[in-house]
């Protein structure tokens, strides 16, 4: 599977084998910052994620109503821009397989879990780390 944005983004080795990122996205209705953790696969600079409640779970609507998501992983944060795998492609299947190897052990010849199957597939492409934030020393 090849990286869909197509960036060579600096991931530091290993990232993949964690077991979780953390996603946040501005709420789509209430302006805030909401942040959840999800399992995940990565193949270059683009983060794999299936979701089980469909369109209908809110990190799913927040990411995808927002133009860039930020993404923590390795000890960095990660900026990029969510969209839905199209169905049926090689990408959409390299994915799924990817995601049920590493969270189910699934292996080639063995059928998919139904979560794998038939969650939505979204992508995260990753374009850029975001700058650590200084912050200013209290005044004493």
């Amino acid at each position: 599977m090849t990286d869909a944005a197509g960036s060579a983004l600096p991931i530091p080795p290993g990232a993949a084998d964690q077991a979780y990122v953390w996603l946040t996205a501005t709420g789509r209705r209430s302006g805030l910052e909401r942040t959840v953790e999800l399992w995940f696969g990565l193949v270059g600079s683009t983060l794999y994620l299936l979701a089980g409640g469909g369109r209908s779970a809110g990190w799913v609507q927040n990411s995808l109503a927002t133009e860039e998501v930020r993404v923590r992983m390795a000890g960095a944060t990660y900026r990029g821009g969510a969209r839905v795998v199209e169905p049926g492609t090689d990408e959409e299947q390299a994915a799924r397989r990817l995601l049920a190897a590493k969270y189910q052990g699934w292996s080639e010849g063995r059928p998919l879990s139904g979560w794998a199957r038939n969650s939505l597939c979204i992508a995260l492409d990753l374009t850029g780390e975001v700058a650590a934030v200084e912050v200013e020393p209290a005044a004493g």
